[in-house]
């Protein structure tokens, strides 16, 4: 085992791997504010004194959860829903892009969030929601028993399930029982499930799925999505509750001079008697004092509690601190005297003389110290081999000199604006790694959060006048329309991603009244589903605007909605000030200027195919007879190195393996070796074995 020094030298920070930008607890692992019981246990035991009221009456209850910058109001969620889940169903809400949208958007997250596996389950939300209806239950003196006997008996007859639902439930004033039935019926279906779902969550469903369904109509309204969400309510009041946590609403479309429309959904879920939901709302402090006297009286009124989120004290923060380095000191041969080595507890009496401080805070500060201290490791000095010029050699001189210099004049420090487009580039990779491992296809998201991830990618591109809702009538969010710098006509962009052939007539028919009044010189169709069949009017209409005209139809790759996705989570921390990049909150001007300098997007091929950004070139061969795109890689690794200073290399493999699994480790030690030939990085001791070589950044 090695000394805890020769650990801090080849390991990342540790500090560096706390990672300050949170969001969708059932998409991302979060664990800090659950190692420290003690912190925020106020608010938690407060939050779960109204989850226990909604158990008890199922009257459903509102909290606002109110927090300064880095107090961990995201986390909190994430804790919640880790503590409690045994006892309720969470659902994770983001901010929508659309006030038309929001009941959508509400219900979309909803059910994403109930086909969610809760840890040490093996079904998942909806099912185990499902399963837990009194209609499937027996009672017992002390608790309710699921019957599976009656349920599987129940599994063979549709029409006897859906009508033993409607009879156990015919008080509580289902919205179209016979639907909403026959679609639960259709999740016990293995073959129906996934189909299901995305009925439930608001999918237009082509008319195949529709068929196996045995269903008309999709939820394509407001009022539909409200009735959809209160059934779940109203079926499983005999049941857990389910807790929404809405997150960042500050980011909601016009927050500051409009923040009624989160409020008006919490209140109609009160006023309308939406049976067993807590609702939770998370907001900044300075957020909430600048909007308060915005919202009506009526609608404050609905909000039951307002939890407050506090200052830690130091010992708090010191155990924050232990937390984080402990793994370090398990791998040392003999365990430091003080847990938090080689930190101090100076250090926080210090920087936090009034005894207290934000969690963000107590990270930041022991992320820099930690650094520091791993630096002044460089003092020692190390023996260097230095080949001597072949012109200066003599027959009795040796090819090579050996000299000692200070190790810290070989990592010299980076410049700090380097440093922080490096960090920036980290998050991204971090950020971009997550958004690949929860969509899984274009359609997952709705149209009109994909209409608003473009237009945030084209504010940072140098595009003018871009105005939402080209397009006339009900599908206007799955539009919008810009001018390219220097140019006056006007493009026009319609992306659906809609299975419905119906719904498809529907958009190219607006589409064909857009050209028809010459309200854009050029209309981009974003799809990547099928366009329908020759018979079909919506197909003839497509086949008029993008066959022989200057009309495009672009079909895009899951990769570039990636880089939309990436950004827009992005943006909605920046707009939440909970995104921190080199110790510094960073405001939405600062990230769309990082975005620029770092040209990321000019790798998206959806902006490279509209025209926005300049098409790259292909892939090299990777001399294995195939085309593989290594950059991304080759970028991590010099960024995570120049955020370092320096490392242990097989740290570094180690690294790059968890970000890119699907490459190999002999492709990453070959971009090392590149990166020593191009001068970029240094191996500070070639000589040594490979586990105990350190590589460091030349500035």
């Amino acid at each position: 085992m090695a000394s805890i020094n020769d650990i801090i030298k080849r390991e990342v920070n540790p500090f560096d791997l706390v990672n300050l930008k949170v969001g969708n607890f059932w998409s991302q692992h979060q664990e800090l504010d659950s190692v420290v019981e003690s912190i925020h246990q106020e608010a938690i035991t407060e939050i779960e004194g109204f989850l226990n009221l909604v158990i008890r009456d199922n009257c459903s209850r509102t909290v606002l959860l109110v927090g300064d910058s880095g107090s961990g109001k995201s986390y909190i969620l994430g804790r919640l829903k880790r503590t409690f889940n045994s006892k309720a169903f969470f659902a994770y809400i983001g901010p929508w892009v659309d006030n038309d949208y929001m009941w959508r958007h509400v219900l979309r997250n909803t059910v994403d969030s109930l086909i969610q596996i809760p840890d040490g389950q093996q079904e998942s939300q909806l099912i185990l929601w499902l399963k837990s209806l009194s209609a499937f239950t027996k009672s017992s003196l002390k608790k309710r028993i699921f019957n599976e006997s009656f349920w599987k008996l129940l599994l063979n007859d549709r029409q006897k399930f859906i009508k033993h639902l409607k009879s156990n439930y015919q008080q509580v004033s289902i919205y179209n029982p016979d639907v909403f039935f026959g679609v639960l019926y259709e999740l016990t279906d293995p073959e129906n499930y996934s189909i299901a779902c995305e009925w439930l969550r608001g999918d237009d469903l082509s008319e195949e799925s529709m068929q196996a369904l045995r269903v008309k109509h999709c939820i394509n309204s407001e009022d539909a999505a409200k009735n959809i969400l209160a059934n779940f309510g109203r079926i499983s009041i005999e049941t857990q509750p389910i807790v929404l946590c809405f997150d960042q609403v500050e980011t909601l479309p016009n927050w500051i001079s409009n923040p009624q429309p989160i409020f008006n959904i919490n209140t109609t879920i009160h006023n309308e008697n939406l049976k067993n939901f807590l609702i939770i709302l998370t907001i900044g402090t300075s957020y909430w004092k600048q909007c308060y006297h915005n919202i009506q009286q009526s609608d404050r009124a609905r909000i039951e509690r307002q939890v407050s989120l506090k200052y830690i004290n130091l010992n708090q923060a010191e155990a924050l601190w232990s937390y984080r380095l402990k793994p370090l000191h398990q791998e040392a041969e003999s365990q430091p005297d003080s847990p938090i080595f080689p930190l101090k507890r100076q250090l926080l009496e210090e920087n936090f003389p009034g005894g207290k401080t934000m969690p963000r805070n107590a990270l930041i500060l022991g992320r820099l110290e930690y650094q520091k201290y791993k630096v002044s490791l460089l003092d020692e000095t190390v023996v260097i081999n230095i080949q001597t010029p072949r012109g200066e050699q003599s027959k009795n001189e040796s090819k090579t000199l050996e000299i000692k210099i200070p190790k810290k004049e070989i990592s010299k420090p980076i410049d700090p604006h380097e440093r922080e487009k490096a960090e920036f580039q980290l998050i991204w990779q971090q950020e971009y790694t997550k958004i690949q491992s929860k969509i899984s296809k274009i359609s997952f998201l709705a149209a009109p959060d994909l209409i608003r991830m473009l237009q945030e990618a084209l504010e940072i591109s140098q595009v003018d006048a871009i105005k939402p809702k080209l397009i006339p009538g009900a599908y206007a969010s799955y539009s919008l329309s810009y001018q390219q710098p220097g140019k006056r006509d006007k493009i026009g962009v319609v992306w659906t991603e809609d299975a419905s052939m119906n719904g498809f007539f529907n958009i190219m028919n607006a589409c064909q009244k857009v050209i028809q009044q010459n309200l854009c010189q050029r209309l981009y169709l974003i799809r990547l589903g099928r366009v329908g069949e020759p018979k079909l009017k919506g197909y003839q209409i497509y086949q008029q605007i993008f066959t022989a005209t200057n009309h495009i139809h672009i079909r895009p790759n899951l990769t570039a909605v990636y880089y939309l996705a990436t950004y827009h989570s992005l943006v909605n921390s920046a707009l939440a000030q909970e995104l921190v990049i080199a110790g510094k909150t960073i405001t939405l001007n600062k990230l769309q200027s990082l975005m620029c300098e770092s040209k990321i997007l000019d790798n998206c091929i959806l902006l490279q195919d509209l025209g926005i950004v300049t098409k790259q070139k292909p892939n090299e061969d990777n001399g294995n007879g195939k085309k593989e795109d290594l950059r991304p890689v080759k970028d991590f690794l010099l960024n995570l190195i120049k955020t370092q200073g320096f490392m242990g290399v097989p740290t570094l493999i180690t690294q790059s393996s968890v970000q890119f699994p699907a490459v190999k480790e002999t492709d990453v030690k070959l971009l090392i070796k590149l990166l020593c030939e191009e001068k970029k990085v240094k191996i500070i001791n070639p000589k040594d074995k490979l586990q105990d070589q350190l590589i460091c950044f030349i500035a």
